[in-house]
């Protein structure tokens, strides 16, 4: 420097472009607490210009809650480094941190502070304290439905709490049940529910699926049939199904699916509870519970001539909807928990589910209700490789499902806070970057400033399109 004036220059030029380039925000002021210098992200931090802000005393922008509290005036009051968390306009929270600076005389010189935006950590946080809080919640849950749940019937939701309370009820008398919802809902879960708690535990529990026998067939699967009926017959005949349950429990699945000529043959054991096989002309007592499970709209069926209307109100005593599992959001992972556990047994593994992949599990849609989610645990154990299934082992249209969401609610993972919000702010970012043609649009759409963005681009080594 050729003379004292040009240094000062450009001492003043470098401090300038420190404040400008830090990634912290920094405020200086001279020891009354007026404003010296203030960085370029003024605006970002505080919605005021640098011009509004230069030579304001930060005690009066204290009372205009610009930033409360004011560190600085902490600073000048006790004459001792501050640090506080600070609140400003739009709900934002700053670490500010406030060091002084002497003159040789020992007076207050200027106070030079440091402020840090915390509003995404902080969220950040929350809502990993919140998981986590509710992962704990369900694990209490799900260790008291092992005690009190022995065939995988999960009650977590409110409307399976309800459905829970009228199976005790049901389950102490005769009453026909039909249970009615989509495919995969667990109709037949319940139905054991029912069972199991009746006076009839002690004898079988024997299901049908009306769908899936070919309609030639079904009638002797049904009622049975007399030793050279038909041909193919056996030798001895054999007993049919309603036969198999007496003393106990029948439930006829699908029964949308039972031709009209086998409907009236169901109805008359149901009122006489008794039958004939197939080619016989005699008669047999029966004595079963029945219960008849569906996915179609019987009472449609009854108003196009499908399905029988005495049937139908015979049959209609005490109807059970069962809700989509898409509905009951709660019961996902205590069903989790459970078929992980049963399938453990079954096939003696070890097998667990990292907590970012139950997260993804628990924000599918499951199309294919509980059916669906018991075949994608059990390809997921039986194929992972490791003890441990994360995220890189669900299928592709659960981790698609999954990637937008995940985005905004980042599961539990065993690394530290800041990398997590590191993580997130990078996914903002590409996100962003794709959408976006240039840094102004996507400073608008993130909310934050266009150096922020250009410089969390390179940051990140994310292109911008």
């Amino acid at each position: 420097m050729k003379n004292n004036e040009s240094q000062d220059k450009w001492m003043s030029r470098v401090l300038e472009g420190i404040i400008d380039t830090s990634r912290d925000h920094l405020l200086i002021t001279d020891g009354e607490g007026y404003i010296q210098l203030v960085g370029d992200s003024c605006y970002e931090m505080y919605g005021l210009e640098k011009e509004q802000l230069l030579g304001r005393n930060v005690i009066q922008l204290e009372k205009e809650k610009v930033f409360s509290p004011s560190v600085t005036r902490k600073v000048i009051e006790a004459r001792t480094p501050q640090t506080t968390m600070q609140e400003i306009p739009g709900g934002k929270k700053l670490m500010v941190t406030a060091y002084p600076v002497w003159n040789e005389d020992g007076s207050l010189h200027s106070v030079i502070s440091y402020s840090h935006d915390l509003t995404e950590i902080l969220e950040l946080k929350h809502r990993y304290e919140s998981l986590t809080e509710q992962l704990k919640q369900f694990e209490t849950e799900i260790e008291e439905l092992r005690e009190k749940n022995n065939e995988g019937f999960v009650a977590v939701s409110l409307p399976m709490q309800v459905i829970e309370r009228l199976i005790k009820k049901v389950a102490v008398v005769d009453s026909t049940v039909l249970i009615l919802g989509e495919s995969g809902v667990g109709k037949n879960v319940i139905a054991k529910e029912i069972h199991r708690h009746s006076r009839r535990a002690g004898g079988q529990f024997v299901e049908i699926n009306c769908g899936s026998i070919p309609e030639g067939l079904l009638e002797s699967e049904l009622f049975g049939y007399e030793a050279g009926s038909f041909t193919g017959a056996g030798k001895n005949g054999k007993p049919g199904i309603i036969e198999l349950a007496n003393q106990g429990t029948l439930l006829l699945d699908e029964l949308g699916e039972l031709p009209l000529t086998l409907q009236a043959k169901l109805l008359k054991v149901i009122q006489e509870k008794r039958l004939q096989r197939v080619g016989s002309m005699q008669y047999r007592d029966v004595d079963f519970r029945l219960i008849a499970a569906t996915n179609r709209d019987l009472e449609k069926m009854v108003k196009d001539g499908k399905f029988r209307q005495d049937l139908y109100f015979r049959l209609n005593v005490v109807p059970i909807q069962v809700p989509a599992l898409r509905n009951r959001p709660e019961d996902i992972a205590a069903l989790i928990k459970l078929v992980i556990r049963t399938l453990n047994e079954r096939y003696g593994m070890d097998k667990r589910l990292d907590p970012r992949a139950t997260h993804a599990l628990m924000q599918y849609s499951w199309p294919g209700n509980v059916r669906e989610l018991e075949n994608v645990l059990e390809r997921m154990v039986v194929t992972a490789d490791e003890d441990v299934i994360t995220p890189q082992h669900l299928p592709a249209e659960i981790s698609v499902a999954g990637e937008e969401q995940a985005m905004l609610e980042p599961g539990i993972a065993s690394i530290s806070l800041k990398e997590a919000l590191e993580q997130v702010e990078e996914k903002w970012l590409r996100y962003a970057s794709e959408r976006c043609r240039t840094t102004a649009e996507m400073a608008q759409l993130l909310g934050i400033s266009q150096p922020s963005v250009v410089r969390k681009l390179q940051k990140y080594q994310v292109r911008s399109t």
